[in-house]
């Protein structure tokens, strides 16, 4: 690795706060790499024989979608929390539940219903604690480094899915699936300690900023929103002080945030039809190798380590794509990732899909970082939790929905066919976005609202005396989002 490469991540690892925080969370992100293999071996040993499919598939579900029911119906208790508050939550529910997993097999009442629910406690917070986790970096960092931190974060996990595997399967061999849960449930333990020792020195500093500026912003976004009983006095936690019990922005107030820019519809609409068409790719391509290459399972394996090496590198390069129009960028992602997986459907030999297949990885680890930079600088830190979440809790259910299509569709045309159709839709939807990001305009009308100290025009601000002029954000004030650019120039704050 250059010093070239890591230098659009520099400032991200000068940040004092995230700098504390990475060991946290490249912990738990090794975790859930352990978590791939561990969840679904340790639902097949439980589970009665004849039904291993039936309860695995309910694991792997329980471990990713009750998330989409959270965001729902948590959304008003957890729609005005801080980023840290959120990420520190939900890593704090994962240590819980998945550490309830081991002590639950040593007190021998652990079976597989009992398992899958508690995997299912511990994903409910996942699209709040993932929000969190980003509107943190709106926090801290300027809108120039958002895409590399979103990059940074998003590079544990790609490493973690490639280390992780093998890892669990010789910690399985050694020790049992369930104590391979019970070290995922530790890292994340680590990751809520970590957030509680950082970001409590970071809340004392900010007690002041918070009292005259977030939360009027705050309450400007409930006027925004229509919802009027949030306006009420908070204490320097972001409760509300007179409110009445359950008071604050409404549960699906981050749907209707989106439901009224059409810029981020847009963008939750492509990210939902990309992952939705990717999913039968996890039911055509195992067919594909086993009933078309007539392959083993290392062939399979390779493929997949292949994609993951890639995803690593596209990983790594994706803070070098800060300087790009935004729009544009993901239109040429989804655009590429198409193309490289024709390759697959058109029956091409292994020596030639395999590095198609890792190019496809290349292409995909960009996507993510950049779609949620363009909810930052669209959404600024005071809608930023709710809007994340919502996204969260729609596109956690994209790739399953499409993995269930999958599975009819492989038997009724047959597995190459399938990844065929499915890399030609995905062509197509990246050319169309294309066309959209294309038009007169369209990488110029982003609206932001403020996303903290480090975008705010003028001089840096300690405190309410230090504000120059008078203040403008408050609950009537519309004039608190802006007008800025989609494209990240550098030098640019």
């Amino acid at each position: 690795m250059t010093p070239a490469m890591l230098l659009p991540y520099r400032p991200v690892l000068g940040q004092p706060v995230l700098r504390r925080l990475l060991p946290g969370l490249a912990t738990s992100a090794l975790g859930d790499g352990l978590a791939l293999v561990a969840v679904t071996w340790l639902a097949l040993q439980l589970a009665p024989d004849g039904q291993r499919g039936t309860w695995t598939a309910f694991a792997v579900a329980a471990y990713t979608l009750p998330g989409a029911a959270g965001t729902l119906l948590l959304g008003r208790w957890l729609g005005a929390r801080s980023g840290a508050q959120l990420a520190g939550w939900d890593a704090t529910v994962r240590a819980a539940a998945l550490g309830a997993i081991p002590v639950a097999h040593l007190a021998g009442v652990l079976d597989v219903g009992l398992y899958v629910a508690l995997l299912a406690v511990s994903s409910l917070l996942h699209p709040w604690g993932s929000a969190g986790r980003f509107t943190l970096v709106a926090e801290l960092l300027p809108q120039r480094h958002h895409l590399a931190a979103n990059a940074l974060l998003g590079v544990f996990g790609q490493a973690a899915t490639i280390v992780g595997p093998p890892l669990a399967g010789l910690l399985i061999a050694w020790t049992g699936a369930v104590w391979v849960i019970a070290v995922d449930a530790a890292s994340f333990a680590v990751l809520a300690v970590s957030y509680r020792l950082v970001v409590r020195d970071r809340e004392a500093a900010a007690v002041s900023e918070r009292d005259t500026a977030a939360v009027r912003d705050r309450e400007a976004a409930a006027v925004r929103d229509g919802d009027t009983a949030t306006v009420h006095d908070r204490d320097t936690n972001g409760r509300y002080r007179n409110a009445p019990a359950g008071a604050g922005p409404s549960r699906t107030s981050g749907f209707r945030i989106i439901g009224r820019d059409r810029s981020l519809l847009g963008l939750l609409a492509l990210t939902f039809a990309f992952f939705f068409l990717f999913g039968p790719f996890y039911v055509a391509m195992p067919v594909h190798v086993t009933d078309d290459l007539h392959a083993s399972a290392g062939t399979l394996a390779a493929y997949y380590t292949a994609f993951g090496v890639g995803s690593l590198l596209g990983g790594l390069l994706t803070g070098h794509l800060r300087g790009r129009p935004l729009r544009t960028t993901l239109a040429g992602i989804v655009v590429l990732f198409g193309v490289a997986l024709m390759p697959l459907g058109l029956g091409a030999p292994v020596v030639l899909s395999l590095p198609a297949f890792a190019l496809a990885g290349l292409v995909w680890a960009p996507y993510q970082p950049t779609a949620t930079a363009l909810f930052q600088r669209r959404s600024g830190t005071v809608d930023l939790p709710r809007v994340l979440a919502a996204n969260g809790a729609v596109t956690v259910l994209a790739v399953p929905l499409g993995t269930m299509l999958g599975g009819p569709a492989t038997a009724a045309f047959g597995a190459r066919p399938t990844l065929l159709a499915c890399a030609v839709a995905i062509l197509a939807l990246g050319l169309v976005a294309a066309v959209s990001a294309a038009r007169p305009g369209a990488q110029n009308t982003e609206q932001t609202g403020p996303a903290g100290p480090h975008d705010r025009p003028g001089p840096q601000t300690t405190g309410p005396r230090d504000r120059p002029g008078p203040q403008t954000t408050g609950p009537h004030d519309r004039s608190a989002r802006v007008k800025a650019p989609d494209r990240v120039r550098p030098g640019a704050s």
